[in-house]
């Protein structure tokens, strides 16, 4: 070896290197970082969840699990549909207001996209309440309460998801992902051992109850933090609504991502109604085992998304084609390297869960799949949303969706977890 590769791989060259990576300002090493934040809060975020569950099917049982989680999915689901696309429309008018210099639009923008997303949520919680209170006897006894609940989460849950939006756009990694997937878990986790050492029965409805408090908590905590940064940022002065240009542009990337969002969670919606909530939590954590190889995915779009808008907003095609090549490749190897461990790891994470859960274990080789081929492309669709190709996105999900939907109507009732797993794979290759 010789002396320069000596001193390259000595600790102070080690220092040397970090330091000149964490000092470069070119917008790619700014997005490797933001996109290596995010993966860092991602994994910490995962660790804190697969404590809570592993902690929540043993305090609760396989049924009353089974239960909460299919009431979170569709918290998660309808969530992220009623903020309208303004999460991610967010990325796409923040820095175009920025480079037109428009600061009248940017703080209308900002201020007024939060109140619209909460009051469309709020609005999709009062029908979700009416629909129950009208067809709640139709429903399994043991989902109506915690059903109820969760349209309580639903207002703080969209204004979660913007202000991540807004804090994206200004690389506030924490700011963006610290609050939903660190602060409000640990909230979660707390109040849920917190009432268990108290004697409160650990059922469906504590754990709703439980993750309204930390959904609520957290987005306040997110508002006041982003406003104090925003403050430094954003010069005051008058604001310039425009409402139906934001909801114009937001509402095909809303498209994007319900038949997105409907793809990720039709396999145990529909698992909870053709097999059982038993069923449905092995699956569950299954897939939640496989978590690392889709936060990978998570971190670089994350960082990306803003960064196509700002390419785009300025016609410069080459550095996108670049940026996008680069984020392809910091997207597949890492993902595929994170398959290969938790793959070989599967069964003692599932045996964490309890004995039965190794059941699920098959099925992570199969979702697996489908995570590499989504991988193989990269961020692709959010270079589409974020460069007016919205409507083309949409379309090549939608199609998606109907072969997953399709294909788990087919194979559940025969072949239950596996079958979910091998519509979901097969809808996230094509």
């Amino acid at each position: 070896m010789g002396r320069g590769a000596k001193t390259l791989l000595s600790p102070a060259g080690i220092l040397a290197r970090l330091r000149a990576f964490r000092s470069d300002g070119s917008d790619q090493s700014v997005a490797q970082r933001m996109a290596g934040a995010a993966f860092l809060i991602r994994v910490f975020s995962a660790g804190i969840a697969y404590v809570s569950q592993v902690l929540m099917a043993r305090w609760m049982g396989g049924s009353e699990f089974g239960t909460y989680v299919s009431v979170w999915v569709w918290v998660l689901l309808i969530g992220h549909f009623a903020n309208a696309g303004l999460a991610s429309a967010a990325q796409r008018f923040v820095p175009d207001y920025a480079e037109r210099r428009d600061d009248d639009g940017l703080r209308g923008f900002i201020a007024g996209s939060r109140r619209l997303g909460v009051v469309i949520a709020t609005g999709v919680a009062a029908l979700g309440l009416l629909a129950l209170w009208g067809f709640g006897a139709h429903l399994g006894g043991p989902m109506v309460i915690p059903l109820a609940l969760a349209a309580l989460c639903l207002p703080m849950f969209v204004l979660t998801d913007i202000q991540d939006g807004i804090a994206r756009s200004y690389n506030w990694t924490d700011l963006a992902l610290g609050p939903p997937y660190l602060i409000r878990p640990l909230i979660l986790l707390a109040c849920m051992g917190g009432g268990h050492l108290l004697g409160f029965a650990s059922n469906a409805v504590t754990a709703m109850a439980c993750a309204v408090v930390a959904t609520w908590l957290a987005a306040v905590i997110q508002f006041g933090l982003l406003n104090r940064r925003l403050d430094a940022e954003v010069p005051a002065g008058a604001r310039r609504s425009e409402p139906l240009t934001w909801l114009k542009t937001s509402l095909p990337i809303f498209l994007v991502e319900t038949f997105y969002l409907a793809l990720t969670y039709a396999d145990v919606i529909l698992l909870k109604h053709l097999r059982g909530p038993e069923e449905v939590a092995v699956y569950w954590a299954a897939v939640k085992t496989l978590a690392l190889v889709a936060f990978i995915y998570f971190a670089v779009a994350a960082a990306a998304a803003h960064r196509f808008s700002e390419y785009h907003a300025a016609g410069d095609r080459q550095k996108m084609a670049e940026f996008l090549r680069a984020s392809i490749r910091w997207t597949f190897f890492p993902s595929l390297a994170a398959t290969i461990v938790i793959l070989a790891l599967g069964k003692p994470f599932l045996m964490m869960f309890g004995p039965d859960f190794v059941a699920g274990y098959p099925a992570m080789f199969v979702v697996s799949v489908g995570l590499l081929a989504r991988a193989a492309v990269g961020p692709v669709e959010r270079l589409l949303t974020m460069s007016g190709h919205q409507t083309a996105c949409a379309v090549i999900y939608g199609v998606a969706f109907a072969v997953a939907v399709g294909l788990c109507l087919l194979l559940i009732p025969r072949y239950g977890m596996m079958g979910a797993a091998v519509a979901t794979a097969v809808a996230l290759t094509l």
